[in-house]
C-alpha cells in the first residue's frame, strides 16, 4: 500500500469521476484506474462501484476512506514536524472560519500573521461550523473559528468571544422603524434562510421554535454574501450577527428585545494531534488582537474587546465604518 495511493482513493471518493480525479491530481486517468485496481486487488475487495454515471463508495470503500485520510493527515503532519526544524521561516497552516468571520475578523489577523511570518503557506476554508469540526477531525485544518458547543470527541475550543445576533432588513422594510422586536415578531415573517450546517440557520428555527411556530423561509440555501444581498433586494429578512452588516448600505439592523440567544465564537483544534508551531503563532497573533480590543463583540473570559454596536435600537449601517480601530 502506497501513499500515492491512499491520494488516489481520497480524490476519487471526493469527486466521484475517473476523470475530474485525475485532473485534480495531474495524473493520467490510466495511471489512476491502475493503482485503484492494484490497491483493491491487495485489499481483496473494491472500494468503488463503476457506472457510467460515474463511481460511488462501496462498503468497504467507506470503511477505507477514514483511514486513508487519517493516513495522509499524519504524514503531512510528520512533514511539518521536520520543516518547523528550520523555524517558522517555513510550514502551512491550515485554518477555518465560518462565512461572516471570515468576511469581518480574519482578513486583518491573516495579514498581520503574514506580516510576521511570510514563509508561512497559508490555506484557507470558508464553511459552517459542523463543516469545520469535521475537517478538524479528519485532519484537514490546524485550526478553526467555530461557533460553540462543538459536540465532537476530537475536538476542543476555547471560547473567545460574543456576537449580537439581530435582525436585518431593507431601509424600507416595515419593520425598519421598530425600536426593537421579539421572536415572536418573525411568525409568518418571510426570510432569506442560510444552507443545512450553518449555525444561523439552526439558531434562528430554534429560537423560532421556542416561542411555539416554524419561521418562514422565503428562500433557503444561501452564503453570507449571498443571504444579504438578497435581503437588501427586498426579498426577505434575515437574522445575522451585528457585525456582519458593518459597510452594508441599504440594511437596517433591528435588535431583539430578548429571546434571541447572542452566539459565541471559539478556536477549535483536533485533541488527538500535535498542533504545528504555525497554529500556535496564529493563536498568538489572535490573542495579542483580542487584548488590544480588536474584536467587535462581546468580551468573553476577561478579554477586553472593543464593542462596535451602536446605542439600541435599530441602526442603519450604510455609512458606518468598516472598524473601530
Amino acid at each position: 500500500m502506497q501513499l500515492q495511493q491512499l491520494r488516489y482513493v481520497v480524490a476519487l471518493a471526493d469527486e466521484r469521476h475517473f476523470t475530474r480525479a485525475a485532473k485534480r491530481l495531474h495524473v493520467a486517468q490510466p495511471s489512476l484506474s491502475s493503482q485503484i485496481r492494484a490497491l483493491e486487488f491487495e485489499l481483496g475487495t473494491e472500494l468503488f462501484e463503476r457506472s457510467r454515471r460515474g463511481v460511488s463508495l462501496t462498503t468497504a470503500g467507506e470503511q477505507f476512506l477514514p483511514w486513508a485520510r487519517q493516513a495522509l493527515a499524519d504524514c503531512e503532519a510528520g512533514r511539518e514536524a521536520v520543516r518547523e526544524l528550520l523555524g517558522l521561516q517555513r510550514g502551512r497552516l491550515a485554518i477555518g472560519a465560518t462565512p461572516s468571520l471570515t468576511t469581518g475578523l480574519l482578513p486583518p489577523l491573516l495579514a498581520a500573521f503574514r506580516g510576521r511570518y511570510p514563509g508561512v503557506e497559508l490555506l484557507l476554508r470558508q464553511a459552517g461550523s459542523r463543516d469545520l469540526v469535521a475537517s478538524l477531525e479528519e485532519g484537514e485544518l490546524d485550526l478553526a473559528l467555530v461557533i460553540l458547543p462543538v459536540r465532537a470527541p476530537r475536538v476542543v475550543a476555547r471560547a473567545l468571544a460574543e456576537e449580537e445576533l439581530v435582525l436585518a432588513v431593507p431601509s424600507r422594510h416595515p419593520l425598519a422603524g421598530r425600536p426593537s422586536i421579539t421572536v415572536k415578531d418573525l411568525r409568518g415573517l418571510p426570510l432569506v434562510g442560510f444552507r443545512e450546517g450553518y449555525d444561523l440557520r439552526e439558531a434562528t428555527i430554534a429560537a423560532c421554535r421556542a416561542a411555539g411556530f416554524e419561521p418562514t423561509l422565503a428562500l433557503e440555501g444561501g452564503e453570507m454574501d449571498g443571504v444579504l444581498a438578497l435581503t437588501a433586494g427586498g426579498l426577505g429578512a434575515a437574522v445575522v450577527p451585528l457585525t456582519a452588516l458593518r459597510g452594508m448600505s441599504g440594511l437596517v439592523a433591528i435588535r431583539f428585545a430578548g429571546g434571541m440567544p447572542r452566539r459565541t465564537i471559539g478556536l477549535a483544534h483536533s485533541s488527538d494531534r500535535p498542533r504545528p508551531r504555525a497554529a500556535a503563532a496564529f493563536e498568538d497573533t489572535l490573542y495579542a488582537a483580542l487584548s488590544e480590543g480588536g474584536w467587535p463583540g462581546v468580551p468573553v473570559g476577561g478579554i477586553r474587546l472593543a464593542d462596535l454596536n451602536t446605542a439600541s435600537g435599530a441602526s442603519d449601517f450604510s455609512a458606518a465604518p468598516r472598524s473601530a480601530r
